[in-house]
């Protein structure tokens, strides 16, 4: 249980949540501890009775079954495979930034599944965070099933072809590369093809709340540069570096 307890805090906080209000609210309401139907998205319960906790529950919930166990786990697994690695890496310094993409792509995936009438949310949510990792890391090798390799940007149609030969249909898959993709569009491809700032930026609220982390490296391998504090300069003498060596003075790249 020590084991377990230290992994449990060693997995960043928004991953922790998600993971969490996912194999929670889904043994809830296995064991009968809720109605199964108080927590899927139902237009008419939406809309009409303002049953809003719905498009919240429906991302969550995951009827467990012995035919969907199965499928609960593997999207358990590529929740907390995915979003860790865009937490961790893309979004390290970035707590924030990382919010909202949860928050744009759960808005977007409300709307399809109201329009669409999708009455559970968890497949194309983790689709859509699962394809902005593959298009930022696109030439990565990853491995999937029986020993195959190839290239992380076709990961999301893989598993789009997976879902539609193992389960008949691949709507639920669909749904989610279209917001990965449109996230993905907006926020990088955009910016990068016309040099202009990206449609979507992280309210000043999130900002707030949680704030950028100072030093570090962030980003797609770019280290940020080193700023050295007022004290820092006044108690080193010129010429010399922190270890008393006479490099002569020039901006440190770099640290830990």
């Amino acid at each position: 249980m020590t084991d377990i307890a230290d992994w449990y805090r060693t997995v960043p906080q928004f991953t922790r949540y998600w993971l969490s209000a996912t194999v929670g609210l889904s043994l809830i309401a296995r064991f009968g501890l809720l109605p199964h139907y108080y927590l899927i998205l139902w237009w008419d319960f939406v809309v009409y009775k303002l049953q809003l906790w719905r498009i919240v529950t429906a991302v969550f919930y995951y009827p467990l079954t012995p035919q969907t166990g199965f499928h609960f786990m593997l999207n358990c697994y590529f929740l907390y495979n995915y979003s860790l690695k865009l937490e961790k890496e893309q979004f390290q310094n970035k707590p924030s930034d990382y919010l909202f993409l949860l928050i744009f792509n759960w808005l977007n995936c409300v709307l399809i599944g109201l329009f669409f009438e999708l009455t559970l949310l968890m497949d194309p949510m983790v689709l859509s965070v699962l394809y902005v990792w593959c298009m930022l890391n696109r030439d990565v090798v990853v491995n999937f099933w029986f020993g195959t390799q190839f290239k992380a940007v076709f990961l999301p149609w893989v598993l789009l072809g997976v879902n539609l030969i193992l389960s008949g249909g691949a709507f639920y898959s669909l749904a989610g590369i279209l917001v990965g993709h449109l996230y993905y569009v907006l926020k990088f491809k955009y910016p990068e093809d016309t040099g202009r700032p990206s449609y979507i930026e992280t309210p000043n609220i999130l900002k707030q709340y949680y704030p950028d982390i100072s030093g570090g490296v962030y980003g797609f391998g770019a280290a940020p540069a080193f700023r050295r504090t007022n004290a820092t300069n006044q108690q080193r003498p010129a010429g010399r570096s922190l270890f008393g060596d006479r490099w002569g003075r020039g901006d440190v790249l770099g640290g830990n």
